[in-house]
């Protein structure tokens, strides 16, 4: 029996002895996605470290205490498999998801956190951590959502993924063109890749929507590492002077 045939038998056990049923993954929330193009050739990423392995900060188990109140405007730089690219935040966009980016970046919650979602011509996204106990600690801190505003879905924002109103907690995205349709849909950016979009362009587009999202915060990056060996990630994510 392989590791993933075992991993199916303990989720179903574990269904079982808690008499309820194992939740759906997490819904894509941008699912009205276009057919994904014939995916290029693959492109080699380093293992990162295993963040399942690693103590995990009690403060990262705690979003309840995470509520700070960010800057008007403020930079953060990505470190990737990839290379480095900054986002620029400007509250004023979307105030409730620029104050919950802010608090995920102090603690450094994107550490070892994979692009798991690559869809060419649309979207990349990420923000499940790879630690199920961190995962698990997120699903339910969800934030309401922020008013429309005239910031739309550009070439390069940063927004926040939602199965549906007031469910914001961890998972983004970076818009790879324009996707004014999904203004009107809930999402609301509060960045902009300002440097290194070619960073960004150049994820591994290989995997496109395989990763399973409730594999991800069932079992963290030892799936991710297992079943999708050149994926890229996310080495840190931290605030620019």
């Amino acid at each position: 029996m392989n590791r993933r045939h075992c991993l199916v038998v303990a989720m179903c056990l574990t269904a079982i002895a808690c008499e309820k049923p194992i939740d759906e993954p997490a819904p894509r929330a941008v699912n009205s996605a276009p057919t994904a193009a014939q995916p290029p050739e693959a492109q080699s990423a380093p293992p990162p470290p295993s963040a399942s392995a690693a103590p995990v900060d009690p403060a990262l188990l705690k979003p309840e205490e995470a509520k700070a109140k960010a800057p008007a405007k403020y930079k953060v730089k990505f470190s990737t498999t990839k290379g480095d690219f900054v986002v620029e935040v400007t509250r004023a966009w979307a105030p409730l998801g620029a104050d919950r980016f802010y608090n995920l970046i102090q603690l450094g919650f994107f550490t070892d956190t994979g692009f798991f979602r690559v869809v060419p011509g649309f979207v990349v996204q990420f923000g499940i951590h790879g630690n199920p106990k961190v995962s698990k600690a997120w699903k339910t801190a969800s934030i309401k959502d922020d008013k429309k505003s005239k910031q739309s879905n550009a070439r390069g924002t940063l927004t926040f993924a939602t199965s549906g109103p007031d469910t914001r907690t961890t998972q983004l995205f970076i818009n790879f063109k324009d996707n004014a349709r999904l203004d009107g849909m809930g999402f609301t950016p509060f960045g902009k890749v300002i440097q290194g979009m070619e960073v960004v362009d150049a994820i591994n587009q290989e995997y496109g929507e395989k990763p399973d999202q409730g594999m991800i915060e069932f079992s963290g990056n030892s799936y991710l590492r297992d079943d999708f060996p050149r994926l890229d990630y996310i080495k840190s994510a931290t605030l620019m002077q």
